[in-house]
This record gives C-alpha cells, structure tokens and sequence, in this order.
C-alpha cells in the first residue's frame, strides 16, 4: 500500500558508511538508517565487518521492523555500510534489497547504492556475455559484480575503475574487510556527505542529518567524482574522476526528497524551502484568507508564502503518517475512502475560509483532486492550488520514480485542464526562473524533469522493472 496516496516523486533511497572503532557499529548504522527512513520505506539492510569477515542482515519492510536486537547482536565489528531503498530500477522484493555482498578474489565486499545507471541495461548484458549470473534485477548488484571483476592494486584502483564505466547517478557506499569507502558520480546527482565521529571514527551518509544523530563534527559533502576512504588511519580522499563540467545536482532534492534539516549544496533545505514559498507568492498573488501546507514536504514553503503575503498560516491538514508505510492493503471500502485514510482536514480551519493550499509538486494528479475535495467537504470557501515547482513534464531516469511520460499529468494536459481535473478554483506552478532563483543557482542542477534537456543521454523507452522479464 506504500504507493496508494502518494502524488508526489519518490526517492530511490538512503546510504550510510560507517568507521567506528570500539562501538556498536550496528547498532549507529541502525540510527543512521532512522534518520533517513523518509527516503525509502520498501527494504533495509546493514553489513559489518570485524576486519576478518562480513555479515549482513537485510529485509523489506521498515527500518524498525527489518532490525532488533539479536540481528544487530550479531552484527559485530568497526565498519558497517547500510541502506534502506525505495525502488527506482528493479522491483520491490527482497533479491533487490541492499547492500549486495560477494565473495571475490579480492576478496568480500558489499555494496550500497543511491541512484541509477542510465547504462545499466548495457553494462548488465556484458556481464551476462562474461557468464556472470546476476540474482537481481537491480543496477546496484550489476556495480557490485562489476567491482568484483576489476583489476587493481587496491579497492580505490577497483572504485575508480568502475566509476569509468558508470553514466548516471550514483552515490555509494562500499564495504570490506578493512575499510568503508564513500563515493559520488562527477554530476553530483545524489547527496552524499562525510563527518567526523566524537569517538575519532568516521561517518558517510546521504544526508546531513544522518551524521548529526551520529554526533558527527567537521562535516563536508563528498564532492562529484570523489572516493573516501573511512579506515583506522586519516580520512584518505581520492579525486578519482574530475568533476563533470556541468553539475547536475537534483533540484528535488531542495524541493521534496530532503529532510528540512538538511544542508546541501551549501544551502538549507528548510530555508530553500520557505524561499520557494515566497517566489510562489510574489508571482501570484491571490486573495484568501488561510495559507496551508500538504504535509509535511510543502510545510516550510507555505510558511514562506505566508510570510510574503501577509495571509495567516494554519494547518489544514492532519496526516497519518503511517498508513502509507503498511504492507497491510485495507479493505475495498476503506480503500474506497482514498486520501481520507492518510489526511483529515480540521474542518473549523478551513469552514467558510479562502483557502491557498500549497504543495511540492503534482506527478501523476491522482490524489491532488480528492484532497482539493476534502477541503471543500470540509466547507472551504475557495481552494487555490500552489505549486513550488514548475510542471513536471518528462521522467526522470536518474533515480526518481516519477513514472513514464504517459503517467505524467502534465505532459497530458495544460495548466487549466489539470486546473478542472483537480477541481481547484486557481491553479499555479512556480516559473522555472523563480524557481531558480529561490534555490539560488543558475547552473549545476538537473532539471530535466522541466525542461527534458537531460544531462546525460538517456533511453526514453526503459523502465523501472525492465530487467524483471530476465529474473525467473
């Protein structure tokens, strides 16, 4: 039931690297993962290593639910990587959970991934001509093999030789006996930053907020195209790829995927946020009598909105925060109540008020219209739809699952008819120049997702299962 409300992008998932000597390693991975549960709720996993050997537990399910105490009791050691995924390419089931772990020549090593290849389809059938047999259909066990058969002196050598071949998003995150690397593509697609530990260890992981619940200090980002070695000895950082001469940072990551304590890019989430709230409202300036959020990615944004135009802000909306994180399916009538088993709204908020809803983003349009009608139910007055971005008219392919172009509401309709198709009274999305300009940038983004001018080139026709037909 994860992906029955949902409207807007999903993101692919959360790494964390870890180097803690005389700690429960696990146990901090475990945490780590906690803090970045919002970037996937299908599967998580740990591996650990005692310097000797590597173990691993991994599940679908959540965080909580994959973990307790006796599977992180036998995860003994000083370094661990973990991982907890939504899918983007490969389904959701437990042979694409992550890390992957192989026995190698060089010997074990496990790998966990936040991103995707737009090559994979060609790398995956290179190894499958070498008569490497693959378990998943997930492009990450396709970099684990292809770590696995590189040649080199040493696992950086491996990394960086990998890296090579590697065209899209990846941040990584990869461990062996006797170390934990961190790794960034040269477009900087995907987050990824390093801090240091207060027991002296060290600590990769795909948001800022994962390393401060660690205690983490002196934290930098990994910059695109960089290898850091996490180990007994000094944090060792290898550029191991130059960096691309156009950065492609993932503007959603400002927009939706981060958690509003996050800083990216040198920038605060939250304060992003609130900025694109203020642009909306200086570009569209609507009389009403209540500004509010869709919980809780749109929350900074309408406060921002409320700011700039002086309409108060309220809650509208009260979200039950797990009912999309169930693997139990409700029943036909319940599922018939759609949106209403995830949003109540406080009718006395909204009762006879003019109402600006504000919202990250509308994908695919399916539960923008029904919250649109809880409001009115509810007796709003008006409802006007604010959108902190531009339509989203093309797919991503670089670990957003947004869909296919057919999915996408805007590249069906024009503003006005997705206007009708929701039912709001007003509907408005943010230029893509305000938007621009409330993130702060004028290159170093993807935007493709816009604009369809893609930083890479891509497949149109692939998907986000099309390796299944090949795994029996």
């Amino acid at each position: 039931m994860n992906g029955s409300f949902e409207e807007s992008p999903r993101e692919a998932c959360g790494v964390i690297g870890i180097f803690a000597p005389n700690e429960d390693v696990a146990r901090m991975a475990f945490f780590g993962l906690f803090a970045l549960q919002h970037r996937g709720q299908e599967a998580a996993g740990i591996a650990v290593s005692d310097g000797t050997t590597l173990r691993m537990h991994k599940d679908v399910g959540l965080v909580s639910q994959v973990f307790h105490g006796r599977h992180l009791a036998e995860l003994q050691g000083m370094y661990a990587i973990g991982h907890t995924r939504y899918s983007t390419t490969g389904s959701s089931s437990i042979r694409n959970a992550q890390p992957f772990m192989i026995e190698t020549i060089h010997g074990p090593v496990a790998l966990a991934h936040n991103g995707n290849l737009v090559n994979s389809a060609a790398l995956r059938a290179e190894l499958m001509a070498a008569g490497v047999g693959l378990s998943s259909s997930s492009d990450s066990e396709v970099m684990t093999m292809m770590l696995a058969r590189n040649g080199g002196k040493d696992w950086v050598e491996r990394i960086r030789h990998a890296m090579q071949r590697w065209q899209g998003a990846y941040s990584l995150v990869v461990l062996t006996r006797e170390c934990v690397y961190a790794a960034r593509d040269p477009w900087g697609f995907r987050p990824l930053s390093v801090g240091l530990l207060p027991s002296g260890g060290y600590a990769a992981a795909s948001e800022t907020g994962a390393l401060r619940t660690l205690g983490c200090r002196a934290i930098r980002e990994v910059w695109p195209g960089e290898i850091v070695t996490l180990s007994d000895k000094a944090l060792v950082v290898t550029q191991a790829l130059p960096p691309a001469d156009s950065l492609a940072r993932c503007v959603f990551e400002m927009i939706y995927f981060s958690r509003p304590d996050a800083v990216w890019d040198g920038k605060s989430v939250h304060q992003v946020r609130q900025n694109l709230g203020r642009q909306l409202a200086r570009e569209c300036p609507t009389q009403a009598d209540l500004v509010m959020p869709v919980p809780d990615s749109a929350i900074p944004a309408a406060i921002g909105y409320a700011m700039q135009s002086g309409i108060p802000y309220n809650d509208g909306f009260i979200k039950n925060r797990y009912v999309g994180r169930t693997f139990i399916e409700p029943t036909d009538s319940l599922r018939k109540r759609g949106v209403a088993l995830k949003f109540n709204v406080i009718n006395e908020n909204v009762l006879n008020r003019r109402v600006v809803m504000i919202d990250d983003s509308i994908v695919r349009g399916n539960t923008t219209g029904p919250i649109v009608r809880l409001l009115y139910e509810a007796g709003a007055a008006e409802v006007h739809v604010r959108v902190t971005c531009p339509p989203i008219v093309h797919p991503c392919f670089m670990g957003v699952d947004m869909g296919t172009y057919e999915d996408l509401i805007a590249h069906k309709r024009t503003t006005e008819e997705i206007r009708q198709h929701i039912g709001a009274d007003s509907l408005y999305y943010l230029s893509l120049e305000g938007m621009r300009q409330a993130i702060g940038y004028t290159d170093g983004y993807c935007q493709a997702c816009f604009t369809g001018q893609y930083p890479l080139p891509v497949d149109l026709k692939s998907a986000k299962t099309g390796f299944e037909k090949n795994i029996k």
